[in-house]
Formats: C-alpha cells, structure tokens, sequence
C-alpha cells in the first residue's frame, strides 16, 4: 500500500503537472476538470472553477505524484499545498487509521462515497499534516 504526495496549486496546476511530466519524461498527463466530475445540481459549479484541475497524476521513478488545483475560496499558502494520500483497498483499515489521525486533528471530509471512491476522507491530524484516505479498488483513475 503505497502513501502518495499529493500536490495542490492555486490555478496553475495544468502549468505545474505539464511542467513536472517534461521535467521527468514521464507519459502526458491526463487531467481531469472540476467541470469533467460528475455535478451535483444541488451545488452548482462556479464559473471559476470550472477548468481548474480537480485531478492529475504521473509516475516519478516508480511513484505517482498527485496534482489538484485548489477549489475556489480554499484557502492556499505557498509551501503548505502537500498531503499525504494513503490507499488501501481494506475499508475497515483505512476507517480506523481515519478514526486515530482525526484525534485532536481537523476533519475536511468525512469518510464518505464520492465518484472516485467508496471510502474517502480527508482530515488535518494533530501536528498539522494533511492526510487523504481512499479505498483503493484496483482501477486506474483517469
């Protein structure tokens, strides 16, 4: 089960993930839109955030590093755009590791369904490190 780094950016991210794949020679990047994700019409996507990257990864020697434009209104310091994403394709594991991080941390998310996973959650633990936890199910994501 590998732990990825997850990188985030402040609308250039497209910029950054294409920049990092000629850096390394990797593959091109697929890239995946907020405005590509399924919508929920309860919450409609702002106009902004409609092209920023909801997701992009590549292999770097063996390891997949994540990109992701931060969501409009996020908030964003230079410096501090890195999580640690751990996958497991254990529900019950990834639930309690999510249950011990989140003691005296902050929950972005709770473990819920989303799109891309049907156990997902992110939190800020203790010491201020970002974690994402996902079910992993063996698929590729885009």
């Amino acid at each position: 089960m590998p732990i990825e780094a997850y990188l985030n950016f402040a609308g250039n991210c497209r910029e950054a993930v294409e920049f990092y794949a000629d850096v390394f020679g990797t593959e091109p990047p697929q890239i995946m839109t907020f405005e590509e994700a399924p919508q929920d019409p309860n919450y409609p996507l702002p106009e902004e955030a409609k092209n920023l990257v909801m997701h992009a990864n590549i292999i770097v020697s063996g390891s997949k590093l994540m990109f992701s434009d931060i969501f409009p209104g996020m908030p964003f310091q230079m410096g501090n755009n890195i999580s640690l994403a751990v996958l497991s394709k254990d529900e019950n594991e990834l639930k309690s590791w999510f249950n011990k991080l989140k003691d005296d941390g902050k929950v972005n998310m709770e473990l819920q369904e989303t799109f891309w996973s049907k156990c997902y959650g992110s939190l800020t633990d203790k010491f201020g490190v970002e974690w994402q936890l996902s079910h992993e199910n063996g698929e590729s994501p885009r």
